[in-house]
């Protein structure tokens, strides 16, 4: 026996809206997945990935713009390829969507199956309703904070920290205040399960942590060197910024804020000499002048990643490319002072802020495209105070 689940659900968003959000990689990518490539025109392939490690490939089998959508789909661990189909219908300025996963079977092979499709297509069309009204992914919005940001993590990383594992999230930094740090939580803390699953890597982390809710206290278990521990981790609620209503507003919210991190950061360097920028706290830690590459480099990256959004085709890698050593060094090579690296970073910031004022008008009605933009650059602060941080320690270092 073959069984069809279909799903319905009103969206106030017109039904162009609604087939880009099934037909574009970075749309899909706002609503359903981690990753996305999405070629839409008979025979056009799809693919689809979760941070989970669950992914999904098939091909466009129909795609008649603001009508129908038809894909195969043939996800990992599924005994066969299964079939979905999307009907949209404008209805009283909106879309009224009708979406059949069919192609299912019977037996043990297909009743986990079933009950996955079923329980996920509810949430993900929930999750397209919220991102095509509001602008808001729930993944985000109900993901509890942790307080932590996270760094690289290999055998050469393992090694140099004495931790016995090649596996897990290494904290790159603790925000005071918040729950992991609470919970004792520290710099090089090596997270290797957290309530009760296993974390390989940031990418299984942000699955591992996204089920649970604020104000849940959850088991970590992880490494501080060769030592095993085990502390209880009470998750807390994740501020969210407000987005701006235009792209000026966004500019200028986005101008107010690297203002006041360069006047931090320019008290921060007062009187800071070049020796004492280029010392290295230890052997791999970042010095002065190489937490300030990787500020600039950062700003590069949002560049190409505005870019991407603005296209609709967003790369996607498990490395963070403002780590990278020879881009570092080549960075603090040309740049070879202070003035000059401050003087580089406060450009690529006002670039930003040109770049978020010339939004064209087409992008800023992708609202799941426009929030995740304010989203992420509006939430720097963190990313800066880790660093301002880190700037501080590498001084004191210097001058012991």
């Amino acid at each position: 026996m073959v069984t069809t689940l279909k799903f319905r659900r009103m969206v106030n968003a017109p039904p162009g809206e609604v087939y880009r959000a099934f037909t574009n990689a970075t749309a899909l990518r706002e609503w359903l997945c981690d990753a996305a490539q999405a070629d839409p025109r008979k025979g056009g392939r799809l693919y689809l990935w979760w941070n989970s490690g669950y992914y999904t490939s098939g091909e466009y089998i129909a795609a008649l713009p603001g009508k129908k959508i038809s894909f195969t789909w043939r996800g990992r661990g599924e005994p066969d390829a299964t079939r979905v189909q999307v009907s949209l219908a404008e209805k009283n300025g909106g879309t009224a969507v009708t979406l059949a996963h069919g192609g299912i079977g019977s037996g043990k092979k297909w009743a986990g199956v079933a009950r996955e499709f079923q329980r996920d297509w509810e949430s993900k069309l929930e999750n397209l309703q919220s991102v095509l009204e509001t602008g808001q992914d729930l993944r985000i919005v109900r993901r509890p904070l942790l307080g932590v940001s996270l760094g690289e993590f290999n055998a050469e990383m393992a090694a140099k920290l004495g931790v016995p594992v090649t596996e897990g999230a290494r904290l790159d930094d603790v925000l005071e205040g918040r729950g992991a740090h609470a919970a004792g939580l520290r710099k090089d803390d090596v997270i290797v399960r957290l309530g009760g699953k296993k974390v390989i890597n940031w990418a299984t982390f942000t699955s591992v942590v996204q089920p649970h809710h604020a104000g849940d206290r959850v088991a970590v278990v992880f490494y501080r060197g060769a030592e095993k521990k085990t502390v209880t981790l009470e998750l807390s609620r994740r501020p969210l910024p407000d987005t701006p209503p235009t792209a000026q507003a966004f500019a200028e919210a986005a101008r107010k804020m690297y203002a006041g991190f360069d006047a931090e950061l320019a008290a921060c360097l007062e009187g800071v000499s070049e020796v004492e920028a280029v010392h290295q706290p230890a052997p791999g830690e970042w010095s002065v002048k190489e937490t300030l590459a990787h500020l600039v480099l950062n700003e590069r990256e949002i560049h190409a990643w505005i870019t991407d959004l603005i296209v609709g085709d967003e790369r996607w890698s498990d490395a963070n490319p403002t780590n990278v050593p020879a881009r570092l060094g080549a960075a603090t090579a040309v740049f070879s002072t202070l003035p000059a690296l401050v003087e580089e970073l406060e450009c690529h910031e006002a670039e930003t802020v040109a770049m978020l004022a010339a939004l064209p008008s087409e992008f800023m009605a992708h609202r799941g495209s426009y929030w995740r933009l304010a989203h992420i650059i509006l939430q720097s602060p963190d990313h800066f105070q880790s660093h301002i941080g880190q700037i501080r320690a590498a001084i004191a270092a210097a001058r012991k």
